[in-house]
């Protein structure tokens, strides 16, 4: 029987290695693992390349992995805000390397790895740093810059429903990098806030087949505060 539930976060992550690339889903803080995350923490994996949209917000999260000095690279399209005070400081120290990659070329590049696609051609970036090294071509009458599909080992993702086969559905902006990072990667670990019954979920709804998921945890929602009032993420 294909049972892909997992106890724990602790449990879903006991294996992660050192040196391990590991995409986060997530578009700044929405749709974010944290559950998962916080065991990656715990487990202690260090060296780690990370994939996620940013750098990190506050001290929690994919902060919290670089400020403990886990995280070797990160490769992101957004590396830099008010809050990314952890990243900035191990980043102008030299313990953090970076990979900017612009936003479509880097949902695109991951996209590619899930659909077995070696690389594609992109006018994004032609003419810049992030073009340097690579290959350029005339295309249709555009230069346009080689860029190779982003693979990784672990995908830490979040949705919103899921079941013992791993099938997914999302909570609106939720579901964002979760899809592709899902398809990308040799092991998917998903958190859930609800499990349901085989054959629950509507066919048409499920967004991410259990076929690109490895386990499923279940986890609590959690109360987030806003401006005078709360509201379940």
């Amino acid at each position: 029987m294909i049972n892909k539930i997992v106890a724990t976060p602790a449990t879903a992550l006991a294996d992660v290695p050192d040196g391990a690339t590991v995409m986060i889903g997530g578009f700044g803080t929405a749709g974010l693992p944290d559950e998962l995350i916080e065991a990656l923490l715990d487990q202690g994996a260090k060296d780690l390349t990370v994939v996620n949209n940013n750098a990190g917000n506050g001290d929690t999260g994919l902060a919290a992995l670089i400020a403990a000095g886990r995280v070797c690279k990160v490769i992101c399209s957004f590396p830099r805000q008010v809050d990314s005070w952890h990243f900035d400081r191990a980043y102008r120290a030299g313990r953090l390397a970076l990979e900017l990659v612009p936003q479509g070329n880097l949902a695109e590049r991951i996209r590619a790895a899930g659909a077995g696609i070696g690389g594609f051609f992109t006018p994004t970036g032609y003419g810049t740093e992030l073009a340097k090294g690579k290959e350029v071509r005339e295309l249709d009458g555009r230069m346009q810059v080689f860029e190779t599909a982003l693979h990784a080992d672990v995908a830490l993702i979040k949705a919103e429903r899921g079941d013992r086969w791993g099938n997914l559905t999302y909570r609106m902006t939720a579901r964002n990098f979760g899809p592709i990072m899902a398809m990308a990667a040799k092991t998917t670990i998903a958190t859930v806030h609800e499990l349901v019954e085989l054959g629950t979920l509507d066919p048409e709804a499920v967004v991410t087949p259990g076929l690109f998921v490895q386990r499923v945890v279940c986890v609590p929602r959690r109360a987030t505060q806003g401006a005078g009032f709360s509201k379940a993420a």
